[in-house]
């Protein structure tokens, strides 16, 4: 599956999850740790492990393992890493708090909002 293939299904998921503020950067043209960033926010712990672990579930039924994972147990910023694509679901203080959408600025932004 390629890495926009890929990014589709996170969102997609992400949306049947409510999850707020989802973002996309493309970051292949200035980076080699990834091709995107898909980033997130969820309303409270529960609704970041919910996001995160129904991303896990469905990724799995195609036969996608994350490479990487943090952040589950505190739940404010769960960081999964599926090589190409990087997934951030974030509390929305500590989004704000780490504002990637800013340190990534030079990457091409897309943002899809709820």
């Amino acid at each position: 599956m390629d890495s926009k293939t890929l990014v589709d299904k996170i969102v997609a998921v992400m949306e049947d999850k409510k999850a707020k503020d989802i973002s996309i950067i493309d970051i292949h043209d200035i980076t080699i740790i990834a091709d995107y960033f898909v980033i997130c926010s969820g309303t409270s712990s529960t609704h970041i492990k919910a996001i995160a672990d129904e991303i896990d579930f469905k990724l799995a039924e195609i036969g996608l393992e994350a490479h990487h994972k943090e952040g589950y147990d505190s739940a404010r910023w769960i960081l999964m890493d599926y090589a190409d694509v990087v997934i951030h679901v974030f509390h929305q203080e500590d989004r704000e708090f780490y504002n990637l959408e800013r340190l990534w600025s030079d990457g091409e932004m897309t943002s899809i909002r709820y």
